[in-house]
């Protein structure tokens, strides 16, 4: 246990004091002996504090290397699951650029095929087109016919009168 500042100032301050009514009375050896005893037991004690703190420090030092295994571990664990969800998402990926790859095959399927649509539209507008200049051709024709066929039967008529 340490020693705050405050603490040693106020021992610094009351010492002379302490130290006076101890001695009230007593020889100078005598004093002089008891101070010895005491800073012989001062220095044991702090000898004592400080394999304390030194025992002390080393179980911390143990408990942190074990904190630190442990949080190692725990990295290490945490990382592979990190490396685990890094290789879905690469699997996902290449499962996107397969459907991207489908969906570009489908885009120029439709393409071609919107090229089919309009080469058959153009096709049956030139059908269409033939069919009304064949209908009109026809119409003519069967106009032509009818007044062919009505100019016989005039004619016929005529005949038949004279």
């Amino acid at each position: 246990m340490t020693l705050a500042q405050e603490d040693i100032e106020f021992i610094k301050a009351h010492l002379g004091e302490w130290l006076a009514e101890q001695s009230l009375g007593r020889p100078v050896a005598v004093y002089e002996m008891e101070l010895r005893e005491r800073m012989v037991r001062v220095e044991e004690a702090l000898q004592h504090q400080r394999e304390l703190m030194y025992e002390g420090f080393k179980a911390m030092d143990k408990r942190f290397e074990a904190l630190q295994l442990d949080m190692d571990r725990r990295f290490e664990a945490v990382d592979r699951r990190f490396e685990a969800v890094d290789r879905r998402f690469e699997a996902m990926d290449k499962r996107f650029e397969a459907v991207d790859r489908r969906f570009e095959a489908m885009d120029k399927r439709f393409e071609i095929i919107q090229a089919d649509i309009r080469a058959v539209q153009a096709d049956i507008k030139t059908i269409q087109s033939d069919i009304k200049n064949l209908y009109r051709a026809l119409n003519l024709q069967t106009w032509k016919l009818f007044g062919a066929i009505g100019l016989l039967a005039a004619l016929l008529k005529i005949m038949a009168m004279i």
